[in-house]
């Protein structure tokens, strides 16, 4: 059979075979045609995604052995166990398209990559691992659960147990905080002045305005997002400026009112100079964060090459027991 070199009709043609599938809400698989550009976008993402999950596991380990009970301690590291987990599911989603795990574990390291803003922030009192449970994972699942249906199979497939896993965290995160609400008058400060670091560096977390977002219109298009940065930060306002009720504590933002005519929460305005400033590398912790991470990598290497050796070892006995080589 004669093979001919696909014409720029025949791609077309494809382009819109493709789309036509996003329109039904047909999943894309990893060996179904999709554009160069749609495979990319998918690759930042969720590779985004994954950085952000491990990077995210330093602020948190930072307080495991300075938790204040032994119950809180197993919290907190069965937490941060489950991020690191997050964050290998979403490697592997990613490798789905081609890309190697190795080069954007570098990519990471060398600054290349971005990961959230959010992480670049310090962790100083205990206070802090309920507002980042509340407010920083709150956040995330309001990102993550619409990915839940998102249009590329292996990532939305991840996506559900990684939702499930954040929901609790965020109520664990919303328990800390109340408790130390109904505690001291010193425990009920902390808590206010954790919720006052955390709450902007949260509303941040969904990206710049949808006016200087470069990506977010084609990605709703082609259904890898399904809302924009500016209606998930306005649901999550609406939830936490409800929540906060509950704690008896106060967000940082005098301009914070209902609008009856809107439905929703009227917020003063983000300090985005901030934002640009940590998404560029120069936050309070980004040097810092890269450090810790690489040279976690590298003090880990043993296991690696451990693990693999072990691997190989495995199969060729696999191989001499059986005589049949593995695929």
């Amino acid at each position: 059979m004669e093979i001919r070199e696909k014409t720029p009709a025949a791609t077309h043609s494809l382009e819109e075979q493709f789309q036509a599938k996003i329109d039904a809400d047909i999943r894309i698989e990893p060996k179904d045609w999709m554009p160069d550009a749609y495979r990319k976008t998918l690759i930042r993402q969720i590779g985004q995604h994954a950085h952000s999950e491990i990077v995210g596991m330093l602020p948190e380990g930072n307080w495991i052995t300075r938790a204040p009970s032994l119950k809180r301690k197993a919290i907190l590291l069965a937490k941060v166990q489950d991020e690191a987990g997050h964050g290998l599911y979403l490697y592997a989603a990613a490798e789905t398209l081609g890309v190697d795990r190795d080069e954007m574990i570098r990519e990471l390291h060398s600054g290349k990559a971005k990961y959230s803003s959010i992480f670049n922030y310090p962790t100083i009192s205990w206070a802090d691992m309920g507002a980042i449970g509340w407010l920083v994972d709150g956040a995330a699942i309001l990102n993550q659960i619409p990915i839940c249906r998102c249009s590329y199979g292996p990532y939305a497939r991840a996506m559900v147990r990684i939702c499930k896993e954040e929901s609790f965290h965020q109520r664990q995160g919303f328990e800390i905080l109340l408790t130390l609400a109904n505690g001291s008058p010193e425990q009920r400060a902390m808590a206010q002045d954790s919720i006052n670091r955390w709450y902007w560096p949260a509303v941040m977390m969904f990206g710049p305005s949808d006016a200087d977002s470069t990506h977010s219109e084609q990605s709703m298009k082609w259904k890898i997002k399904r809302f924009s940065n500016d209606e998930l930060r306005q649901r999550f306002v609406d939830m936490i400026a409800e929540q906060v009720k509950v704690l008896g504590l106060t967000l940082p933002d005098p301009d914070l009112k209902w609008n009856e005519e809107r439905g929703h929460y009227d917020f003063g305005p983000i300090d985005w100079e901030e934002f640009w400033n940590i998404v560029k590398g120069n936050g309070p912790c980004n040097k810092q964060r890269i450090q810790t991470r690489r040279k976690a990598y590298d003090d880990g290497a043993w296991v690696r090459e451990a693990a693999l050796a072990y691997a190989v070892k495995k199969r060729r006995r696999e191989v001499e027991k059986t005589g049949v080589q593995a695929a």
